[in-house]
């Protein structure tokens, strides 16, 4: 079934996916012009902006492990899931910019530094920030081992970006902390297989020749 899946896959094109994605926002324009928002317009337009960017994020984590675990094969669909996750947290932050903060960038830096959970949304879109300028194929080839170590940052960007959202909500809702131990098991079994291939590679490795003392005659 997977294989077949697969020959299906090959055939759907990239920007498919671009356009999909921007289905989500097609709504929350839809529901912002019919005035279906909350009491706190502003705020739930940063809101459902800043879970649609999670979604993506936690789409973009799965594609190895469903690829590992199931032989579905998504890899080609990888960075535009990545790049739609940041475009819609640029749009997060940019509403919050904009709508909340009225551009005043003196009162934004000292919300910043006030409330922490801030700080864990800043750090992970420069986290994302560094993930999307580098998603291309002369980065790759420029950075070379370097880019597969920049682009781990995209887990602790996911940890960060959830704690935002918790911390935000002040209080444990049920829906970001399944997305906060959705992202804990995907960064779970990353190191799990990171260790299996450790002991692998040690059982694979040949064994240094034992060294005979040479006696004295």
């Amino acid at each position: 079934m997977a294989q077949r899946l697969n020959r299906w896959l090959r055939h759907v094109p990239v920007w498919l996916v671009w356009i999909l994605a921007a289905i989500p926002l097609a709504l929350l324009v839809w529901d912002t012009f019919q005035g279906n928002l909350g009491v706190e317009p502003v705020r739930d337009i940063e809101h459902r902006l800043g879970r649609t960017a999670l979604y993506f994020l936690i789409a973009t984590l799965s594609v190895t492990p469903l690829l590992r675990l199931t032989r579905i094969n998504l890899v080609r669909f990888r960075q535009a899931l990545g790049l739609i996750c940041f475009s819609y947290a640029v749009l997060h932050l940019a509403a919050w910019v904009v709508f909340d903060m009225a551009l005043l960038w003196a009162q934004m830096l000292k919300d910043v530094v006030k409330r922490p959970y801030l700080i864990f949304g800043m750090l992970a879109f420069l986290m994302l920030l560094s993930l999307a300028v580098t998603s291309n194929r002369f980065s790759i080839r420029r950075m070379r081992a370097g880019w597969k170590r920049l682009h781990r940052l995209i887990y602790p960007a996911a940890i960060l970006a959830s704690l935002h959202w918790i911390w935000a909500l002040k209080l444990w809702e049920r829906k970001p902390a399944l997305i906060l131990a959705a992202i804990l098991l995907l960064l779970g079994l990353r190191f799990f297989w990171f260790l299996r291939l450790g002991a692998r590679f040690r059982s694979v490795r040949p064994d240094p020749k034992p060294v005979t003392p040479q006696h004295a005659e």
